[in-house]
C-alpha cells in the first residue's frame, strides 16, 4: 500500500478514535477497557501473522525492546488517555496529541543524536502559546473550583493527557529500535500489544479494579472499532510509515487527526469552543505544520536495520 494511502487511513481512523473511546467510559474502568482493546487487537494480529505463515517467536533481545515499547505505547499512554477523557472533551485530548511533533524530535535527539533545528524550537514556542490559550478558560475555571473545595478533575485530565502524549512519543522512538531487530511490522505490533496488555492487566489486579463485562451495545461497537480499526489497521499504517519516512515525518498525522476529532466533538459532544479556544487551536496546529514543513534532519548515527527473517 502506498504511503499516501497509509497516511490518509491513519488520519481518518485516529481522528474518530478519540470519540470512540468515550463510548467505553462509565461502565468499565478505563484500565480494564485498555486490556480488552489491546488484548483483542493482539489476538487478531497473531492470528493474521499465523495465517500468513509467519514464525511467531522472536529473539529475547527483540522482546526486551518490545516490552518497553508495549508498556509505553499500549500501556501507560492509553491508561492516561482513557482516564483523561473522563474529564476532557475528546477533541481537546486529540489537540494535545499534536504536541508529539515536538516530543518526537526531543526523543530522537536523546537516543540517536538527531539535531534540533531552530524551526522546531520556534514552532514549539508558538504551540505552547496555543495550548495555553486553548486551555486557559478551563484551567481558570478548574482552579477556582479547586480553591472553592471542588475536585479540580479538569486539571487531572489535562495532566494525564500530557503524560499520554509523552509516553506515545517514547514508544515512537522505540519503534525504530525494534525495527533494528525485526522487520515484521505486524508481528512486532502483536507482541508489543500483548506486553502492554499484560502490564495493564497486572496494574488492574494490583489496584483492586474489577474486570467488568460490559453490557451496552455501544461499548461493544466501540471496542471492536478501536481494537480492529484503531489498533490493528491504524497502528500498522503508522508504524509502516515510520519505517518508510521516519517518525518526524509520520507525525504529520498529528496535524490532521485533531482537526477531525474537534469537528466530531462539536457535532457529537456539543463542544462549543470560544474565540480564545479557536485561536489556541489554530496556533497549535499551525505550529505543528510549520515544524514539519522542512526536511527532517538525518540522525547523527543510526545502526543499519537487521533484516531478520520471520517467515517460514
Amino acid at each position: 500500500m502506498s504511503s499516501p494511502i497509509l497516511f490518509i487511513t491513519a488520519c481518518l481512523i485516529w481522528g474518530s478514535t478519540f470519540f470512540a473511546i468515550t463510548l467505553e467510559l462509565g461502565e468499565v474502568p478505563p484500565a480494564v477497557s485498555v486490556v480488552y482493546r489491546f488484548g483483542l487487537a493482539s489476538v487478531a494480529l497473531f492470528a493474521w501473522c499465523k495465517l500468513r505463515g509467519d514464525t511467531l517467536r522472536l529473539p529475547w533481545r527483540t522482546q526486551r525492546w518490545l516490552m518497553v515499547q508495549g508498556f509505553a505505547t499500549f500501556g501507560l499512554s492509553y491508561i492516561c488517555t482513557y482516564t483523561s477523557e473522563q474529564y476532557l472533551v475528546s477533541g481537546l485530548v486529540a489537540v494535545l496529541f499534536a504536541l508529539m511533533v515536538f516530543w518526537n524530535p526531543i526523543g530522537n535527539r536523546m537516543v540517536f543524536g538527531t539535531p534540533l533545528t531552530w524551526r522546531t524550537w520556534s514552532a514549539a514556542a508558538v504551540a505552547t502559546a496555543g495550548v495555553s490559550l486553548l486551555f486557559l478558560p478551563s484551567i481558570a475555571g478548574a482552579w477556582q473550583e479547586l480553591r472553592a473545595g471542588g475536585s479540580g478533575h479538569f486539571l487531572l485530565g489535562l495532566a494525564l493527557a500530557l503524560v499520554a502524549t509523552m509516553a506515545s512519543s517514547a514508544g515512537n522512538v522505540l519503534v525504530v529500535k525494534v525495527r533494528q531487530q525485526a522487520s515484521n511490522v505486524l508481528l512486532t505490533m502483536a507482541w508489543a500489544m500483548l506486553w502492554g496488555t499484560l502490564a495493564v492487566a497486572a496494574w488492574v489486579l494490583l489496584s483492586g479494579q474489577a474486570f467488568v463485562m460490559p453490557t451496552r451495545p455501544s461499548y461493544w461497537g466501540g471496542l471492536l472499532y478501536l481494537s480492529l480499526f484503531g489498533s490493528v489497521i491504524a497502528f500498522n499504517a503508522y508504524f509502516t510509515l515510520i519505517d518508510r519516512i521516519g517518525s518526524q515525518k509520520a507525525v504529520y498525522i498529528g496535524v490532521v487527526t485533531p482537526v477531525i476529532s474537534v469537528l466530531l466533538s462539536i457535532r457529537l459532544e456539543h463542544f462549543r469552543p470560544a474565540a480564545i479556544e479557536w485561536l489556541g487551536m489554530v496556533l497549535c496546529l499551525s505550529s505543528v505544520a510549520w515544524a514539519l514543513k522542512a526536511e527532517a534532519p538525518k540522525p547523527a548515527a543510526l545502526t543499519p536495520l537487521k533484516n531478520i527473517a520471520t517467515r517460514t
